[in-house]
């Protein structure tokens, strides 16, 4: 997994386009992860992989809810026969407002995933988990190869790194704004992370990160916007994703909120992979 880690949901008509990925290849992206709850069936990732010839592609996250753990254990067969070693399969718990009454005891719900995966053959190493409280991050830690945080602060990195241990992946995802306008780096923010602030998984994990309600109010105080999407220049995102890596990030999954995220991804890929 080498590399540039971009991390997309809204953008899957464009990324079907051969000319995009091989684009995205050229910029430096080496992993790309498909938010969006992907269907199990992971026909999207084998497009995806169909029409580009390096990227690897994770899932941010297949929802344990959707279908039988047998589903999506069947498709990832499909897909690393034909492309080996280009695809990790990543799943999560997903929100109770897009579950609906099926979503009861969502911890017990992933251990007995992890249980069928396991008895469909899929290895530990196969995996990985959307985690962000201590929990979920050490059953990430005991029965796959890492986890996927997503709204996470480098303080979170570096306690998912302790609890997770050495040797196991940590590919937090960091949402980016290209612009040193306060003002439009913060209202593209704040559309993004709208739909967040509706949802208890998230907004219980910002309080576990030490936001207060407060910051939660009203569309998210700056400080809550300014520490979930790095803005600035180029320094300035590069800056926040050292801080991940220094806290214990193997890849670092960035989201690009500027309208044109081609043309940021190509001003900040030689920043960052310098």
């Amino acid at each position: 997994m080498q590399g540039l880690a971009l991390w997309d949901t809204v953008h899957w008509a464009e990324l079907r386009r051969a000319e995009t990925l091989a684009e995205l290849e050229e910029i430096g992206v080496g992993t790309l992860w498909l938010g969006g709850s992907p269907d199990p069936d992971l026909r999207i990732v084998e497009e995806l992989l169909d029409s580009s010839t390096t990227l690897t592609v994770a899932t941010g996250i297949v929802n344990v809810w959707a279908e039988p753990a047998e589903v999506a254990a069947r498709s990832r067969t499909r897909v690393l026969e034909r492309y080996p070693d280009r695809f990790l399969l990543g799943v999560g718990a997903s929100h109770r407002v897009l579950v609906g009454d099926a979503y009861v005891r969502p911890y017990e719900k992933l251990v007995s995933y992890l249980d069928d995966l396991d008895a469909a053959g899929v290895p530990v190493d196969g995996r990985v988990l959307a985690a962000l409280g201590p929990r979920v991050l050490r059953l990430a830690a005991e029965r796959t190869r890492g986890a996927h945080p997503y709204l996470v602060t480098p303080e979170h990195t570096a306690r998912a790194r302790e609890i997770l241990g050495a040797g196991k992946l940590l590919v937090p995802e960091q949402k980016v704004v290209l612009s040193t306008d306060p003002g439009e780096a913060r209202t593209l923010a704040r559309q993004r992370l709208a739909m967040y602030l509706e949802l208890p998984n998230y907004t219980n994990s910002w309080r576990r990160q030490g936001f207060t309600e407060d910051d939660l109010a009203g569309g998210g105080s700056d400080r809550l916007v300014d520490a979930m999407v790095a803005w600035g220049d180029e320094d300035a995102v590069r800056a926040r994703v050292e801080e991940h890596r220094a806290a214990g990030a193997d890849q670092v999954a960035l989201q690009v909120l500027n309208p044109d995220r081609l043309a940021a991804l190509r001003r900040l890929a030689p920043a960052l992979l310098g």
